[in-house]
């Protein structure tokens, strides 16, 4: 396999967040790899017999794109060998935040959701909720998976508002659900919660009742 199909292999391996990268490349022909040091040489390998090794990160001049177009000389010159990575490091928030995910892990939000409606009274009817993510970029991929919520934005933060019901006006708990599912499935992460809610209330001739947030009507 080629030098540069190598480092593509190695790149999707590469955790989210990685800061440097640690690699080897081993010439074949062991006479080789004084050429093949001589082609890595921006990135200043370090030589044992016929292995070199270097360093990369993201961005700068030993970039994974200058990995990349060196590999491809490599290549062009007919320098064949066998290219690993030898370890990563990660940003200390990136290795906290991962910590983090594997001690405590995150509840999805279908189980979320059971969760809230099983907190609720027995005769409730009505309910305000609040759908908070954890990152803005989930809002849009939230939001069409959600649009049977007929869910409102929340300016004050990365969340949606929707109303459900168990008659009358609102979403079923149940297509609700669906919505989280479809929302766990893509890896969208968040929190739920009940603003208001409202037990044995009979909508006549109504949409259902009105509730007031800041002087307006939701």
């Amino acid at each position: 396999m080629k030098a540069v199909d190598q480092w593509r292999a190695i790149e999707e391996q590469l955790p989210e967040g990685w800061e440097e990268a640690h690699v080897a490349f081993r010439a074949e022909d062991p006479q080789a790899a004084a050429a093949a040091a001589g082609v890595l040489a921006p990135l200043g390998p370090g030589r044992t017999g016929s292995e070199l090794r270097f360093q990369t990160r993201p961005s700068g001049p030993a970039s994974a794109e200058s990995v990349r177009n060196l590999l491809a000389r490599l290549d062009r010159k007919r320098i064949w060998g066998e290219l690993r990575l030898v370890d990563t490091r990660v940003t200390e928030a990136r290795e906290l935040e991962a910590l983090s995910h594997k001690a405590f892990g995150t509840q999805p939000l279908a189980e979320a959701w059971d969760d809230l409606l099983d907190a609720l009274p027995p005769d409730w009817t009505d309910a305000l909720c609040e759908l908070e993510v954890d990152s803005s970029d989930y809002l849009p991929r939230a939001a069409l998976h959600g649009a049977p919520l007929n869910p409102t934005r929340n300016p004050d933060a990365h969340a949606f508002r929707f109303r459900a019901g168990r008659k009358g006006y609102g979403v079923s708990p149940s297509m609700a659900r669906r919505c989280f599912e479809r929302m766990d499935a893509e890896g969208i992460t968040g929190s739920l919660a009940v603003l208001n809610e409202l037990s044995h209330v009979g909508n006549v001739a109504t949409q259902g009742p009105v509730w007031r947030i800041a002087g307006r009507s939701v």
